[in-house]
């Protein structure tokens, strides 16, 4: 919940995003008054010492730093949650570990290897999802981002996987570039990304959007022709400076419910779904070469329907990622609100769906593995 000062500048991954106004705290007072009521001999005299407490945060209060003052961060809201939580506490025990908690978070930050958010104010990333069942409204629009191509993915799913999976710097692999938006992303939020794409006309419109997409954090988004079945991402990595990648998001084709080109090589145009998941496998097994052991790989699918049966696509290529050495961590169901050619058929849909005794698809897959 607290940053140590100077913080690094705040970003979409950051816990300030979305957080409201933050208070700058001399950061010893603010631990020695805490470490007093964690020492409380009683809960009335915790709640008065809280009070007190309280009291020095307001405004030209003891605990407000100056300019130059060593401080440290707090937004604001949960600030006050946090020490709404120690004053409403049924029992001594449990008000001393609420403030032992708040004390930690003044320490400073505490961070996994693999991404940036700090534990000690989990709090405060209430905008990452940490459920299987993902439910998002619409898709974001922002920036250069567009909805235009047929088959892309919402940019809050690459958002997401950058965020818990990665950190500034690090690099990200994406062997189905598309329209680009993992590479928007990553920009975004100062992530290297690296992308293949079959269709060349796609790769130049890839290169406009990002040009065009303010890189604040000065990371590289490379995108390039190539065929991600065959392609050498270590020799492509190696050419943008980097060994290795730490993360892989793949958002393949669904087999061939849209064919988005008439290149053989496209997996679209795979003759059989065994045949998608064997070049499916030959991707993963490129992409495998250059992920660190112990980072992540995330799969974006979902199923079919084929002569009236359910094909369960989604879980046919995650067995097809299992069997390159991953373990998988985690399944999520993430809502589709439609493609713009069902939205605009709703009614026909669901009269199609009445006749033939099926359900509409209304979910997709992001499927979570480590490398081990």
């Amino acid at each position: 919940m607290a940053l140590a000062e100077p913080p690094t500048p705040a970003g979409p991954d950051g816990a300030e995003h979305g957080a409201g106004p933050v208070l700058r705290l001399r950061r010893e007072a603010l631990i020695h008054t805490l470490d007093s009521l964690s020492a409380s001999p009683a809960l009335a005299v915790l709640r008065d010492r809280l009070a007190a407490l309280r009291a020095a945060l307001l405004p030209g209060g003891a605990l407000r730093a100056v300019p130059g003052e060593e401080a440290v961060s707090f937004p604001e809201g949960l600030l006050w949650a946090e020490l709404d939580q120690i004053g409403a506490a049924l029992t001594l025990d449990r008000a001393r570990y609420y403030a032992e908690r708040l004390r930690k978070a003044a320490q400073g930050e505490r961070t996994a290897a693999i991404n940036e958010i700090d534990l000690n104010r989990w709090k405060a990333y209430d905008d990452i999802f940490t459920d299987s069942l993902w439910l998002i409204e619409r898709r974001d629009g922002s920036g250069v981002h567009r909805a235009d191509y047929w088959g892309n993915f919402v940019p809050q799913i690459p958002n997401q996987l950058m965020r818990r999976y990665t950190r500034r710097g690090d690099w990200v692999l994406d062997p189905f570039a598309g329209a680009g938006t993992t590479l928007i992303e990553g920009q975004r939020l100062g992530r290297n990304v690296l992308g293949v794409e079959l269709q060349p006309t796609l790769v130049e419109r890839v290169r406009a959007l990002v040009n065009a997409e303010p890189n604040r954090h000065g990371s590289c988004s490379h995108v390039v022709v190539g065929d991600s079945t065959a392609a050498d991402f270590r020799a492509l990595l190696a050419e943008q400076g980097a060994a290795s990648a730490q993360l892989a998001v793949l958002h393949p084709p669904y087999h061939d419910i849209i064919r988005f080109s008439d290149d053989p090589r496209d997996l679209s145009n795979a003759a059989t779904v065994d045949a998608f998941l064997a070049m499916l496998g030959r991707v993963v097994a490129n992409v495998t070469a250059v992920l660190d052991t112990g980072r992540y790989l995330a799969l974006v699918i979902g199923d079919k329907y084929s002569r009236g049966e359910w094909v369960p696509l989604g879980f046919l290529a995650m067995q097809a990622v299992q069997a390159h050495g991953f373990m998988l961590k985690s399944i999520v169901v993430k809502d589709i609100n439609g493609t713009a050619g069902k939205r605009a058929q709703k009614e026909l849909w669901r009269y199609r769906a009445l006749v033939g005794g099926f359900y509409v698809f209304r979910h997709e897959y992001v499927f979570l593995f480590r490398k081990r």
